[in-house]
């Protein structure tokens, strides 16, 4: 079975010609729950999805030139480090700054997530998000405003929603019984 590529450059999402199709559903299955901290990590995802050490590493290479895997990273859990002050930051930027914005945002080392979604009028009238992550209250709202400061953000309407309690950190899911 061959399903067409979401990109121009592709011919198939999937080499199924050469690989077993549930094989590579389920190593996409297990690179979800992150790579397996052992010496070979493909030779281990190889043994719990039946298929070959090389086989793995060149789906992981064929999905990464694809843009379906973006980059392999790790998930920090930042409550356990000490981090446990976190504040989502939301602002009602004008619509012809929020990219310009967003991304100078993004480069911020002290943010850690940045998006741009639609407002929800009349409600919720804040398009671009931020979440800070910080060991105290205080050194967050003290990062905030560098923020605010360097971006010349005074005049932005914006609300700081700090987290109480935390139900769930992980990556994300495309594989799922749900």
């Amino acid at each position: 079975m061959n399903l067409p590529a979401t990109g121009p450059n592709y011919s198939y999402l999937f080499d199924t010609e050469s690989m077993s199709a549930w094989g590579l559903l389920r190593l996409r299955e297990q690179l979800e729950n992150g790579l397996p901290l052992t010496p070979r990590p493909y030779q281990t995802l190889a043994e719990r999805t039946g298929l070959s050490e090389q086989q793995v590493m060149n789906a992981v290479s064929q999905w990464q030139q694809q843009g379906l895997i973006k980059r392999l990273g790790l998930v920090v859990k930042h409550r356990t480090l000490g981090y446990r002050a976190n504040a989502m930051v939301v602002w009602n930027v004008p619509d012809d700054r929020v990219s310009t914005l967003g991304e100078a945002m993004a480069a911020a080392a002290c943010v850690t997530l940045c998006y741009q979604r639609p407002r929800r009028l009349p409600d919720w009238p804040y398009n671009l998000f931020c979440m800070i992550h910080g060991v105290s209250r205080e050194r967050v709202l003290n990062q905030l405003a560098g923020l605010i400061e360097q971006h010349e953000l005074s005049n932005v309407d914006h609300a700081i929603l700090f987290s109480n309690k935390a139900y769930l950190q992980r990556g994300g899911r495309y594989v799922s019984n749900c």
